[in-house]
């Protein structure tokens, strides 16, 4: 049994290591750029690994968290309004830079394993509900909207040296023509003062 001394040490020690934990997780959402909670109860440790795996491969990481620690943890971060949605079991995934492979994995493997009931998520200051979610699964991936997006910037760019180039060819024909007459010009004095 322990004595008065050692079980204030084992409450010491106890609030050490949660706040701790509150820091860890603070940083985690402080660099994240996007969260996504889920309800993970149901699934057993070999399909939570199995989730975690395939998050890796999208470099997002998904931990499993206590409710009033990560309240704590969301406080003076851009996280804030996920603060309510800290009730039962819940998994939290990061995404520090892309919410759009994040939302697919975590979408692809709910629905191979229903038991994973993706709840809420916070990407760019708004908050989705699991439909939104699910939309933004469907988003084509980061390089393809990148890769779109610069071909309708050059399209503009494009026509623009055209018609630039349209000019200038109009210019240095009107500069020719100018040049030609003025040779005419010239060579019809010469021949008038030779009369």
């Amino acid at each position: 049994m322990l004595d008065w001394g050692e079980h204030k040490e084992a409450g010491v020690i106890a609030k050490t290591a949660k706040a701790e934990k509150v820091i860890a997780l603070h940083a985690k959402f402080v660099d994240a750029k996007a969260a996504i909670l889920a309800d993970y109860s149901g699934l057993n440790v070999q399909q939570l690994a199995e989730l975690r795996s395939q998050l890796r491969e999208a470099a997002v990481e998904l931990h499993v968290v206590k409710n009033t620690l990560a309240r704590r943890a969301v406080e003076e971060t851009g996280f804030v309004p996920l603060v309510d949605h800290f009730v039962g079991p819940v998994s939290v995934a990061f995404a520090q830079h892309d919410a759009v492979a994040m939302a697919k994995a975590l979408t692809e493997y709910a629905k191979k394993e229903p038991k994973l009931n993706v709840r809420v998520g916070f990407v760019e200051g708004q908050v989705l509900s699991p439909g939104q979610i699910t939309a933004l699964a469907e988003l084509p991936p980061r390089e393809v909207l990148l890769g779109r997006m610069l071909s309708s910037m050059q399209s503009p760019l494009v026509g623009l040296v055209g018609v630039l180039q349209g000019v200038l060819r109009q210019l240095m024909y009107a500069l020719q023509a100018i040049k030609e007459a003025k040779e005419q010009a010239s060579q019809v004095g010469i021949v008038d003062r030779q009369d």
